[in-house]
């Protein structure tokens, strides 16, 4: 019977759940896809092949067992497909929502190698926790038994986060620490509302306060406490800040007035959202409305920060990238998406520099050399690719005499992040990093220099996807457990 209700995708073809239309979405910060209805989720999940080497698993960073779920969704068991996917993924309907599917288990779907369309997997491992939190399913960490033992965690991101959840379904006695005023990192602060809506995030964070996780916000480690008071405060710490400091621009003038950082902008925009006051939001600096706005970058915060800056009402909206369409590293759903809103593209381009007007002064020309001009205008170069560099991909070369000016009255650089100096801020004396500034750890374990303290995260890839910094954070906390003597950190049981 299991079997007659899959392998319908020669049948049933491939269908996302309803999108709301383009005008309408750019008029708020809501999530884009309506939700699946039963009996299209069902008939959607019963297009899985099934298939002997699920490559969907395979390419997974967390190896959920993806074809198993959907079969148990196609034949209605959903309550069975939670337990099942909750097994391996903290958070999946934070997955569900902000994956980038179509680089992972939707790009390596065989139906979807051999032309028939991919299986709307994100979708569906949405749609199966969203009814599992509206049934009562989910419960808070739940130990078997309580241990003495407790595990610090500094930051309050995916990584740390996931950590969290599976140590104290342990029964370990958990604190995190943040410099925000909410848990949740980037998830909160970083990712707009348009694809993960900040109640999702804050529902996991209260379950895993009424499981009895601490939570001290607010504080920054290395002023408002020393790396050291929390290491002597607990039997184990976990390092998970993640990676905030920005990366910047080759030119001479990157800090004219109104070129921003993509960060500062995405967390003044989810703050608004919040209901939070924001004075630089409120002032102008970092609102886009009525601007002729540039973006730089072309990964996943250039996608935030082009959508975000649509709804903030700007008059147009211009994304620069250095190589062509094909070559960026975004997601090029989120990229549609964009289009959709009213983004123009702009492929092979790269700033030379910013030219400011005076107050009083219209041309762009004017006042280029004055301390903090106000933009007025982005010189830009045209680009051609090249041979391949050394990851394989087209190096952008630069055409000469092909310049031009882009009028502009707001820059946002989204040029990808890098870590903080952790170890002079810190005082950490013997924490050890690698020559990019992460933190060096043992690749099985995830242990550091420091006896009893751990690393997850981008602090430890470089800026990477929530993913895997969940997969990190559930790999530490096995870790954590079996150096403060505890075999494993079961899942609590349903």
């Amino acid at each position: 019977m299991a079997v007659e209700r899959m392998l319908k995708f020669v049948d049933v073809a491939r269908q996302m759940p309803p999108k709301r239309p383009a005008a309408e979405r750019s008029e708020d910060f809501h999530e884009i896809y309506r939700e699946f209805a039963d009996a299209k989720a069902a008939e959607q999940a019963s297009r899985c092949s099934q298939c002997g080497v699920p490559y969907c698993q395979t390419h997974c960073p967390l190896h959920n067992n993806i074809p198993d779920w959907l079969r148990l969704t196609a034949e209605g068991r959903l309550r069975e497909a939670y337990a099942l996917s909750q097994e391996t993924n903290s958070f999946p309907e934070i997955c569900g929502r902000i994956c980038p599917q179509d680089r992972l288990c939707e790009g390596n779907c065989v139906i979807e190698q051999s032309g028939h369309g991919t299986v709307t997997i994100g979708a569906i491992e949405k749609y199966i926790t969203d009814t599992a939190f509206e049934e009562g399913w989910v419960a808070p960490p739940a130990p078997t038994a309580e241990r003495s033992e407790s595990v610090g965690i500094i930051g309050a991101g995916p990584g740390g986060l996931a950590a969290a959840e599976r140590l104290r379904s342990a029964g370990f006695q958990v604190t995190v620490y943040d410099r925000h005023d909410r848990a949740g990192g980037l998830m909160i602060y970083g990712i707009p509302g348009f694809k993960l809506e900040k109640p999702v995030v804050e529902r996991r964070n209260r379950l895993l306060a009424d499981g009895g996780v601490e939570f001290v916000l607010n504080v920054n480690v290395g002023e408002d406490i020393t790396f050291d008071a929390i290491r002597g405060k607990h039997d184990a710490v976990l390092i998970a800040t993640g990676v905030y400091k920005t990366r910047d621009l080759d030119i001479d003038n990157p800090a004219a007035k109104g070129v921003i950082r993509a960060l500062d902008y995405l967390t003044a925009a989810n703050r608004v959202d919040l209901g939070d006051e924001v004075p630089d939001f409120a002032d102008g600096e970092l609102d886009a409305r009525d601007k002729r706005v540039v973006v730089i970058g072309g990964g996943d915060t250039a996608m935030d920060c082009v959508r975000t800056a649509i709804r903030q009402g700007a008059a147009s909206v211009k994304c620069l990238y250095r190589r062509d369409r094909a070559n960026m590293p975004g997601s090029q759903r989120e990229v549609q998406n964009a289009e959709e809103e009213g983004v123009e593209f702009v492929w092979l381009t790269a700033p030379a520099s910013f030219l400011g007007a005076a107050e009083g002064e219209t041309g762009p020309e004017s006042a280029i050399n004055s301390q903090q001009p106000r933009l007025a205008a982005v010189r830009i170069q045209k680009m051609r690719l090249g041979k391949p560099d050394i990851s394989g991909r087209q190096s952008p070369e630069l055409i000469e005499g092909a310049d031009y000016d882009e009028p502009a009255d707001l820059v946002i650089k989204a040029l990808g992040f890098e870590p903080e100096d952790l170890p002079r801020l810190w005082g950490a004396e013997g924490l050890e990093v690698t020559r990019w500034g992460t933190i060096r750890t043992d690749f099985a374990t995830h242990r550091t220099s420091l006896d009893g303290v751990f690393a997850v995260g981008d602090i430890v890839r470089g800026a990477s996807l929530v993913v895997w910094a969940i997969r990190d954070g559930r790999e530490a906390a096995d870790s954590i457990a079996a150096f403060l003597g505890a075999a494993s950190a079961p899942v609590a049981a349903e």
